[in-house]
């Protein structure tokens, strides 16, 4: 039972870190499978070690981290992480879920949500780090968000309840952050104008 529970987190901890990077949980469970004996992955997820797959991760990994730093740019990156942050994020659920003995159902599903509440979160606090610092601060932000990325992969598959414990904290600033950005939408927007029912004044 401990086990699972401990399996969970470390599916949790690694879909939450692809929702801040979505490459680097797929490269740190390659490398500690290849390199390790921490964590063992079956067929057909066992193709993450593979030599040429870490090289494909980690040049597209590397442009991920260069591009984050660009204004606009990243932007543009941050919608296709839309995308490329739940698959991630439910890859290494997945992937973490055959090695360690859990229901691949459940940490798949937790594994996209996570990802994408936590992309979710970083991609609304990107546009309120620009109105604050004129985008100056961005770029520390983005490897901030990279290392975090890193340090709970690692965590996830170390130690999983330090990991759980990382991933509940970004999961509250993600949430935190998407209510901060929809009430900065709202006051942008400005007030709903009132609707009016009465008939036009005919007097004169």
């Amino acid at each position: 039972m401990v086990e699972a529970i401990l399996g969970y987190f470390t599916a949790l901890g690694l879909s939450t870190a692809a929702g801040l990077n979505a490459y680097l949980p797929l490269l740190v469970l390659g490398l500690l499978s290849r390199s390790t004996d921490l964590i063992s992955l079956p067929a057909p997820w066992n193709r993450l070690e593979d030599p040429v797959v870490l090289a494909i991760v980690a040049t597209v990994a590397a442009l991920d981290f260069v591009g984050d730093k660009v204004p606009i740019v990243d932007h543009l990156l941050h919608a296709a992480g839309l995308a490329i942050a739940p698959i991630a994020g439910g890859v290494a659920a997945l992937a973490s879920a055959n090695a360690l003995a859990i229901d691949p159902t459940v940490a798949g599903t937790m594994g996209i949500l996570a990802a994408l509440a936590t992309h979710l979160g970083r991609t609304a606090a990107r546009p309120l780090a620009t109105a604050t610092t004129g985008g100056a601060g961005n770029p520390a932000i983005s490897l901030g968000e990279d290392g975090l990325s890193g340090v709970l992969s690692i965590t996830a598959v170390v130690w999983p309840v330090v990991a759980f414990l990382i991933a509940v904290a970004v999961m509250a600033f993600a949430i935190f952050a998407i209510r901060r950005w929809r009430a900065l939408g709202r006051r942008i927007s400005g007030p709903p104008r009132a609707r009016s029912d009465a008939p036009p004044d005919d007097h004169g």
